[in-house]
């Protein structure tokens, strides 16, 4: 993997039907990029039966510039909100050029980098819905000083399209999310066939 991943015990990723077991084995075959750097985290109990959780953080230059959670959800028998047994749940947070968050267009723009990312990485997915959120600060008085500042906050979730057989391949979906937090805090894509020196952050061993 890329960024390397730092685990920590889960009583939820490590248990379960074989096919949720399969799918999150697959979260960590994804290959993010170096700026990227991911580990495993307590997933929510209570959501569902089964549930595993990745946290993210975007590292350039030492500087923390986004960060980001995906969720995996699993109920066996199904759910009728989700159109599925599996669903996703992503979070993006990123800092952003305080011009760019007052442009009436960022909401669609936003959403847009989640999208595209899953197509690009071929995450077949269905039942999408989320929201974008943008936050400008703007200091005054004895703070006046500080710069303008501003924040985008995606929010997401999808349910991923399993293969006949019940099973899911979660790889593309985890490295979509890993795209979706470098494209918000501006990372200019990595041409295909070309590989990004990586990060020291990103370098830190598993």
């Amino acid at each position: 993997m890329v960024a390397r991943h730092e685990t920590h015990p889960s009583t939820s990723a490590g248990a379960g039907p074989a096919e949720f077991r399969a799918a999150v084995e697959s979260m960590r075959r994804a290959q993010l990029r170096p700026e990227v750097f991911c580990e495993e985290m307590p997933a929510p109990q209570r959501i569902a039966p089964w549930s595993a959780a990745l946290s993210a953080d975007v590292t350039v230059d030492e500087d923390d510039l986004g960060t980001g959670r995906l969720i995996l959800l699993h109920d066996p028998a199904g759910n009728d909100a989700w159109d599925g047994t599996f669903r996703c749940v992503a979070y993006a947070r990123a800092e952003i050029d305080p011009e760019l968050g007052s442009d009436p267009m960022l909401g669609a723009v936003g959403w847009s980098w989640l999208t595209e990312a899953l197509d690009a990485h071929g995450a077949a997915s269905h039942t999408a819905s989320g929201s974008v959120t943008c936050v400008t600060t703007e200091s005054f008085g004895g703070m006046a000083d500080e710069p303008r500042s501003a924040q985008v906050e995606i929010r997401a979730s999808w349910t991923p399209d399993v293969d006949e057989d019940g099973g899911l391949d979660m790889t593309a979906h985890v490295e979509a999310w890993g795209e979706l937090m470098c494209t918000a805090v501006g990372l200019p894509p990595v041409p295909e066939g070309v590989t990004a020196i990586p990060s020291r952050r990103g370098q830190r061993g598993s």
